[in-house]
């Protein structure tokens, strides 16, 4: 069992190697339409319209579990002010979101951690928002 585990979080942190590829941006732009080297397939127009339902803007704070790269969280942010804060736990997956933020200027940070195992106090954030992470 700890071998399967192992090799799943291997398998799990190489896929960020990918992300950032041309092709996979192109395809990107094609399914979801934007590249953030995304690992959920929320499409832009859901992640617009969810930082309308959570009116997120600036002064507002976000939380991102299962972060990965940072889609949609990093998006939404940009687009709307909001400040935000990924969490996952492969850190591959993170560099690649905090890369992501400083090139389009967003405030905010990542942490490695579980979503089962937030190290938040209660009322830190606006809105908290987890795209494919239990499926």
């Amino acid at each position: 069992m700890e071998d399967e585990s192992r090799y799943r979080a291997t398998e799990f942190s190489e896929r960020y190697k990918l992300v950032e590829h041309p092709s996979m941006a192109r395809a990107e732009r094609h399914v979801i339409g934007a590249a953030y080297g995304a690992t959920s397939y929320t499409t832009s127009a859901q992640a617009d319209r969810l930082g309308g339902i959570l009116n997120l803007g600036r002064g507002k704070r976000l939380l991102d579990v299962g972060a990965g790269a940072g889609w949609p969280g990093v998006y939404m942010a940009a687009s709307t002010g909001c400040d935000v804060v990924l969490t996952d736990l492969p850190l591959e997956g993170l560099l690649v979101g905090m890369s992501r933020m400083g090139r389009d200027g967003v405030s905010g940070y990542a942490v490695g951690a579980s979503g089962d195992a937030l190290p938040f106090q209660d009322g830190v954030f606006d809105a908290v928002t987890s795209s494919d992470v239990l499926c």
